[in-house]
């Protein structure tokens, strides 16, 4: 590992291994950074002198300011870049390695463990990891902290929590509240964005940063309130409030009572519907759009009309902050700092609310993930792709909200098992599992939603090679579908079914139960990406069989359906099958075509079990061209499926074309050259692989523009103009499922 302290370009070029250097992942500033230089100095100090530096602090200190400025200053510093982990919204610390991975940008790539998937990708690099909010998971952070700072040497850890870890080797930093002189400093600055001629820096403003303590959240909170009041009345209204709140809480340290003085002064300034809207917003995790806002809120006592105009006066007043990231579609979305979000959820017990609240919003996410499911099957699937990945903290919160009340178990396995386009058609199947076990242990339930959780189940066992597993959940559904006269969900188990036997060539019964699954789907009219998929794995079992003339119809028709609604996520999977049935004719041009267009969907999905498929396929086309290159492939692709299980999983009939094409290749570059380079390509990962390919060109192919060769959407598909619900439709999770 070359040393901390040293960056210079002789270091670089000593380096051997292909990859480039990497930024990271930093967010950018919005204001000004003020004061705290000695702080960071000290904080960059540390971070050189200890692998684990944790910055612990009062709520509202400016911890994590602090951390993200100084992993800022240090980038350079890390060959592999600095990452930032923010975990405030995170409740669930089982989840804690996904967060985490997908911080790094792996989160189309967890699909083994998490942890191991940490661990392999950061073992030789060189990088900070910033763990942003840990104190409510401090024991599973320890853990994993822990963890991958022993099996990567060139990582270090700066974590943010409200107390130190304990683990081994690490370094606290406590951060106090800023001298009076910087809170001035900091006042000063933020006036300005409220104020055209904001007050000067006197002993008014002195004495008021004084009595608030140097916090900065409360400086922050003090000079926004100048949008509606004078100087001497914000110092006017503390006293008040110091005196009413400072006995809220004899037990609670001088600097937390100093913090909810500060939070609870503001709440008072606040209108009676802002101070409603406050508390009814902090059932949100991470951040939340308008539509949610005004579902959840709005009631006769807020009514709707007036819900927008509070809502900007909380943005005016620090209380919400504006979130326009990346992947928004246009659309405003907020946040609150996770301290003025625990002031506002204790309002929100006192008014007896939270139950209620936590209900609706249970039903909002439960109706959003209801049509989500719909739109996947369509030209919205992008769409559909962002909107979860961007609403993912608050669809965890409303099942867990599901799995603590014992009479919602209906709710979870319905929320669970509606989410399957994701969890399998996104590479998030080992969190799918994680919620569908959950949901599933559940005994008092309704028999529709279970039985949509346990074909949902047997379909993300089944991708994650656990086959008997597999064979069990799909069992029980068709015994339960059958009895309760749920022939959706029997449909969809005999589907699955087919699909295993596809697996375990048992090709026979596999057509057999396919034929008996799709018949049901026209009978009931139920036409999804998971009813074109079954002609698709139709297809496929009687190309299995020698019917190759059978399974390219079959296959075109599959192609033709999906192509037709705009559909490209199992449009994708009748190309991976379409190439294979032209290379067991000998057309090697067309599955070389054919291949190459379904790895480019692939990717955009990070479907983890299509790009392993596509890739293996598209090796052996491409050998010809840079047979090096051909290896590396197969080594990611066999990367890719250990991602999703310990073991290999397929039917031989891909297994014998895998074994053929390495044979070729080894005996091509020789054995030395062949191992070394499909070494090289599992150490680099198989998204890593599958850009090269698919965006440089890699092997003679065209590069292909992000977003596939026809972009997110269909040529001239029309995208439906689909209001998003706030509950499920009628019926709820005992109603018609969709596929």
């Amino acid at each position: 590992m070359r040393s901390f302290e040293h960056s210079g370009p002789s270091d670089e070029g000593a380096r051997t291994s292909p990859r480039t250097r990497a930024g990271g992942r930093l967010p950018a500033e919005l204001n000004r950074f003020v004061g705290r230089a000695p702080q960071l100095d000290a904080v960059c100090s540390a971070v050189g002198r200890s692998r684990l530096v944790t910055v612990t602090g009062v709520g509202g200190v400016g911890k994590s300011r602090l951390a993200v400025r100084a992993a800022g200053r240090l980038q350079d510093r890390f060959f592999d870049g600095v990452w930032l982990a923010g975990l405030s919204a995170l409740r669930d610390g089982a989840l804690l390695d996904h967060t985490v991975a997908e911080a790094l940008g792996l989160g189309g790539g967890t699909v083994r463990a998490p942890r191991s998937a940490l661990l392999r990708h950061l073992e030789d690099r060189e990088a900070l990891l910033v763990l942003d909010g840990c104190e409510h998971l401090v024991a599973e952070c320890a853990g994993l902290a822990d963890a991958l700072l022993r099996r990567a040497p060139g990582l270090r850890i700066l974590a943010t929590s409200r107390r130190p870890l304990e683990t081994e080797g690490e370094q606290v930093f406590t951060l106090a509240p800023m001298p009076v002189d910087e809170a001035v400093a900091l006042f000063t600055e933020r006036a300005r964005a409220v104020l055209p001629e904001p007050p000067p820096p006197d002993g008014a403003v002195t004495e008021l940063c004084r009595r608030l303590d140097g916090i900065p959240l409360a400086v922050e909170l003090a000079a926004g309130r100048l949008r509606v009041l004078s100087l001497e009345q914000i110092v006017d209204r503390l006293e008040d409030r110091f005196r009413l709140l400072a006995g809220t809480s004899r037990s609670a340290p001088p600097r937390h009572q100093t913090l909810r003085t500060a939070i609870g002064w503001s709440h008072e300034l606040c209108t009676a519907p802002e101070r409603l809207l406050w508390a009814r917003l902090s059932v949100f995790a991470g951040d939340f759009g308008l539509e949610a806002v005004e579902y959840l809120c709005a009631d006769e006592t807020l009514p709707a009309e007036q819900v927008l105009g509070a809502l900007d006066e909380l943005v005016a007043q620090s209380v919400l902050v504006r979130d326009d990231g990346p992947d928004r579609d246009g659309q405003a979305r907020y946040r609150m700092l996770e301290t003025v979000r625990e002031y506002g959820a204790g309002w929100l017990e006192q008014l007896g609310e939270a139950d209620a609240l936590r209900r609706r919003h249970r039903d909002w996410y439960l109706g959003l993930a209801t049509w989500c499911e719909l739109d996947w099957f369509g030209p919205r699937q992008a769409e559909v792709t962002a909107r979860v990945e961007t609403e993912l903290p608050n669809l965890r919160l409303a099942l867990e909200y599901s799995l603590a009340d014992p009479q919602e178990a209906h709710s979870v396995q319905y929320l669970a098992a509606t989410l399957w386009f994701y969890w399998v058609g996104c590479g998030r199947v080992a969190e799918g599992q994680h919620w569908l076990d959950r949901a599933l242990a559940r005994e008092d339930s309704q028999p529709r939603a279970r039985a949509k959780a346990l074909w949902v189940s047997g379909l993300v066992l089944l991708v994650r090679g656990r086959r008997t597993a597999a064979l069990a959940a799909l069992h029980e559904c068709r015994e339960l579908s059958e009895a309760e006269g749920d022939e959706i969900s029997a449909a969809y188990a005999l589907q699955m079914l087919g699909g295993l036997a596809v697996l375990n060539d048992e090709v026979p019964r596999a057509i057999g139960l396919l034929h008996q699954a799709l018949e049901r789907f026209r009978r009931l009219g139920e036409l999804s990406a998971l009813v074109v998929l079954a002609q698709v794995e139709l297809a496929m079992a009687y190309a299995f069989d020698g019917e190759l003339e059978t399974a390219l119809e079959m296959c075109e028709e599959a192609r033709e359906l999906a192509a037709d609604r705009g559909e490209r996520w199992a449009q994708s999977y009748a190309l991976c099958l379409l190439a294979w049935v032209h290379m067991a004719r000998g057309e090697r041009d067309t599955a070389r075509e054919l291949t190459a267009e379904c790895l480019a969907i692939k990717r955009e999905f990070h479907d983890i079990l299509g790009l392993a498929m596509a890739l293996e396929h598209l090796a052996p086309l491409t050998a010809d061209e840079d047979p090096e290159w051909a290896a590396t492939m197969m080594g990611a692709a066999e990367g890719g499926w250990r991602l999703l299980s310990a073991q290999r999983f397929g039917s031989r009939h891909f297994e014998e074309l895998t074994q053929a094409a390495r044979a070729q290749l080894a005996d091509t570059l020789g054995s030395v050259v062949y191992r070394a380079a499909f070494t090289r390509g599992r150490e680099l990962g198989l998204l890593t692989v599958v850009d090269s390919t698919v965006l440089e060109g890699r092997a003679g192919m065209r590069a292909v523009p992000a977003g596939g060769p026809a972009g997110p959407l269909a040529p001239g598909a029309p995208a439906p103009d689909r209001p998003q619900p706030a509950v499920p439709p009628p019926g709820g999770p005992d109603g018609r499922q969709a596929g």
